[in-house]
């Protein structure tokens, strides 16, 4: 696979582009991260989501410790070559660290944010 598809992506000034990981079948969004080149290049020869870690200055396999990692079906950008898109089947159920099928749980209620999504499975299960 040539790599001339990767020079159309704009990164940003850290050499990264955020990325949206979307349930193929149900279309929910499940998490956003951020990918460099290598990353971006790595998931579509892999079929399998891999991101840059900010924090940890590193190439991050989703799943790795978990096991819930991300099968891509489909990867897209946006109009503005900025924003990728990662159709996804979960493995597991789970994408969020905190056990819940996604990073989206909280929503705006008045002026609180209220929990909606119930956990899954204890993230002291999940990372032992």
């Amino acid at each position: 696979m040539s790599d001339s598809w990767l020079d159309k992506i704009r990164f940003n000034a850290d050499g990264l582009i955020p990325a949206i990981a979307q349930d193929a079948d149900s279309g929910r969004v499940l998490m956003l991260a951020w990918m460099n080149r290598e990353a971006l290049k790595l998931t579509a020869e892999k079929k399998q989501a891999v991101y840059w870690s900010r924090s940890r200055q590193k190439l991050w396999h989703k799943g790795e410790q978990s096991g819930h990692v991300q099968r891509v079906q489909e990867i897209r950008f946006d109009c503005d070559e900025d924003v990728i898109l990662l159709k996804v089947e979960q493995i597991g159920g789970i994408a969020c660290h905190t056990g819940r099928e996604s990073c989206f749980y909280r929503r705006l209620q008045g002026d609180q944010w209220l929990e909606v999504d119930d956990v899954i499975k204890d993230p002291n299960d999940i990372y032992q």
